[in-house]
């Protein structure tokens, strides 16, 4: 600023040049010479130099509102194109608030200069569906709650995201397998010193005399009789006396009335009418009766007067009965309720709202009139496979019951059961002692090749420490083929093959049940390994299941189910469904409800938070219950029965806990021919549809449809 007031005005930069303002005066005109000579070479090497480019920016002098001095003011920087966002700050600086707050204002925060930042549009759901058709990137982004739209995820994120799904570590530089560091093992690294190297501390030899004094005060106080023991507690010697007869009378009602004897009726009568007078069989029948199962203690006679009754020959027994009746009789007055007997009727839905259920049979497919004890369905609901006891193994469409392959074996069949995994495609069928795993024809190539490399490995893995009575044959994937099995189990010797099989969720276990005492095995697929978790169990095992999400195996005996712990080795829990013979058990997707039938005709319910006694009994079927199978996705269950029908109940389960489930019986399916008093022996859910698979011992497999 001058003398007189004036403001100089800043000099500008010159932006050919990046020296001090003071060496470019200095220096005249023959750097300036050479500067010009340098730039046209330069702008000769780079025809596209930027000459309008401005490295710095320019400054405006302005008159400071509060101080009242002159001030240099820059222009806000404009990121372009290639700058880096990264390190931008975010645009709604409203901080760790709950949005919903902004749910019914048009702004959805504010910015670093208070300005309201404004909701973006979003469209319906048609929209977002036509975005994920479009754009095939739209599945990469998360949705922002701070800006209220969507923002691509980095492909570092993405790596994590597909870490965290599939199980493993979210570092992708983290090496399990690194070599251990010996920090205090080898040649020169022992430790010669301890961990501390300081002296032990006198107080823990020599007697506290804080707790000396403490002692000597409670002394003294006792010898001054300050401190008195409690004295003994002795029953008085003088009897108590009670007025019982000065008790003010009692308000409760008088004893009612003794209940009056039973009238005589036609039947008591000398001269009764001729259709109460008994026939000589009835008679004879009366005689043969005991007396306890009589209707009457005598018999109608007729006489022809009044005076020619004989006297009655039961009247002392009959009076002493009359007194032990009255002398016994709990006269109790009762309380009538006047209740309307429709509104104990519990208010269930009408079926048509709880749509879609099965209702009707789509299609057939015969076994040549063999009982048909085993069927199931593959995970994508395309295939069913089934075996009866001819040993005829079959596997067909589930669409349209086109057989696609067949396999014959030499003895029936008892089990068979689809690998829920997705990525492979192969079941398993127990025949005699053995179990075949076996791979449908026409598989895509990636699910063929990763199908032979889980069951006929390049490079088997090592034995383990303890051996097993199992054996394990497979095929090399060279001779491999869908017409044989390509992996045999060697089961223990058994009269009867296998009667259940069963897989964990993930697919590498599979559970088999047999006759007798240690008859369950639970087999790893990925090890080659088998072992009998139960060295002995308390009767006979019919059933076993593995919980849909925890590490807990269900095992049926015939009057009870126990719940175990596989990581813990524990019992969790005895189950007590009061059945006399348990025949069938499935577990709910959610893994909090049992279902078990069984041949006494009970289906019973169990809420294994709740108790362990049944939940609910339903006794809808009137022969013995053979299977009972709850579907993967839909709220139905459906239970077989020898009497030839099919039940299918609606099983909605909330998830909170103060609400029961809702259970209503929704269709009778009959379709299935009792043959030998059997009836349908199994059934399964289709996985992705309301359909059912039905297996009866009419030698028929039937597909009901909605």
């Amino acid at each position: 600023m001058s003398d007189d007031g004036a403001v100089d005005e800043f000099p500008e930069i010159d932006v050919r040049s990046d020296t001090d303002d003071e060496d470019y005066e200095g220096d005249g005109g023959e750097d300036s010479e050479d500067e010009d000579e340098e730039d046209e070479d330069e702008d000769g090497s780079d025809d596209g130099s930027d000459e309008d480019l401005h490295i710095f920016p320019k400054a405006k002098t302005v008159i400071s509102d509060i101080t009242g001095q002159p001030k240099r003011v820059y222009p806000e920087i404009e990121p372009d194109y290639d700058s880096d966002s990264s390190t931008e700050d975010t645009p709604n600086r409203v901080g760790d608030i709950p949005m919903h707050w902004y749910d019914d204002l048009p702004h959805v925060g504010y910015d670093v200069n208070g300005k309201k930042v404004l909701r973006p549009a979003r469209g319906d759901e048609l929209d977002k569906f036509l975005k994920t058709v479009e754009d095939p990137e739209s599945w990469t982004s998360a949705f922002d709650k701070n800006t209220q739209m969507d923002k691509p995820l980095t492909a570092e994120e993405l790596d994590i995201i597909r870490r965290l799904q599939q199980g493993e570590n979210p570092d992708a530089n983290y090496d399990p397998y690194e070599p251990t560091v010996e920090w205090f093992t080898g040649k020169g690294k022992e430790e010669v010193m301890p961990l501390s190297a300081a002296p032990e501390p006198k107080r823990r030899w020599v007697p506290s005399k804080w707790e000396k004094q403490k002692v000597m005060k409670i002394v003294r106080a006792i010898r001054q009789g300050r401190i008195v023991p409690n004295k003994p507690k002795t029953a008085s010697t003088q009897p108590n006396f009670y007025p019982i007869w000065n008790d003010e009378p009692s308000s409760a009602p008088a004893p009612l009335p003794a209940p009056k004897p039973r009238l005589p009726g036609h039947a008591e009568s000398y001269n009764p009418p001729a259709e109460y007078l008994p026939t000589k069989e009835e008679r004879e029948e009366w005689a043969a009766t005991d007396p306890e199962d009589r209707e009457r203690e005598f018999l109608p006679q007729k006489y022809p007067s009044l005076r020619l009754v004989p006297a009655y020959d039961q009247f002392i027994k009959e009076r002493f009965n009359r007194q032990l009746d009255l002398y016994l009789a709990a006269r109790v007055q009762r309380v009538k309720l006047q209740i309307d007997p429709e509104s104990l009727i519990p208010k269930l839905p009408s079926p048509n709202s709880l749509k879609p259920f099965p209702v009707y049979k789509s299609l057939q497919v015969p076994h040549e009139r063999k009982r048909v004890r085993a069927v199931s369905v593959s995970p994508d609901g395309g295939w069913v496979v089934t075996g009866d006891e001819g040993g005829v193994v079959r596997l067909w469409e589930v669409m349209v019951g086109k057989e696609v392959k067949r396999w014959t074996f030499k003895s029936k069949v008892g089990a068979v059961e689809w690998c829920p995994r997705t990525d492979v495609s192969y079941f398993a069928v127990a025949i005699e002692d053995r179990i075949h795993f076996l791979f449908p024809p026409n598989l895509p190539a990636s699910v063929m090749t990763a199908t032979q490399n889980v069951l006929a490995p390049a490079n088997l893995p090592p034995a383990p420490p303890a051996p097993s009575t199992i054996k394990w044959t497979s095929v090399p994937v060279a001779q491999s083929s869908s017409d044989a099995p390509i992996l045999t189990l060697s089961l223990p010797s058994s009269p009867e093959p296998p009667k259940q099989l069963v897989w964990h969720r993930k697919g590498d276990y599979v559970a088999s049940v047999s006759e007798g005492q240690g008859g369950v095995w639970i087999h790893q697929v990925s090890r080659r390994h088998s072992q009998a978790p139960f060295k002995k169990v308390k009767g006979a095992v019919q059933l076993v299941l593995f919980h849909p999400s925890k590490p807990h195996f269900f095992v049926a005996t015939q009057r009870y189910v126990r719940m175990y712990n596989l990581a813990e080795q524990t019992l969790l829990k005895t189950l007590t469904p009061g059945t006399r013979w348990i025949s069938s058990m499935d577990v709910h997707p959610s893994g909090e409800h049992l279902i078990v039938g069984g041949y006494d005709r009970k289906l019973c319910w169990f809420d294994l938070e709740l108790s362990d006694r049944p939940y609910k009994i339903l006794r809808y079927h009137t022969r013995a219950l053979r299977s009972v199978h709850f579907h993967p996705t839909y709220p139905l269950f459906a239970s077989s029965s020898d009497d030839g029908s099919i039940q299918v109940f609606h099983a909605r389960v909330y998830n909170d806990l103060m609400t029961n489930p809702l259970i209503v019986p929704l269709k009778i399916l009959r379709g299935h021919e009792v043959k030998d008093g059997l009836g349908v022996f199994a059934v399964r859910w289709v996985p992705r549809q309301p359909w059912l698979v039905s297996a009866g011992a009419d030698g028929q497999v039937a597909v009901w449809c909605s």
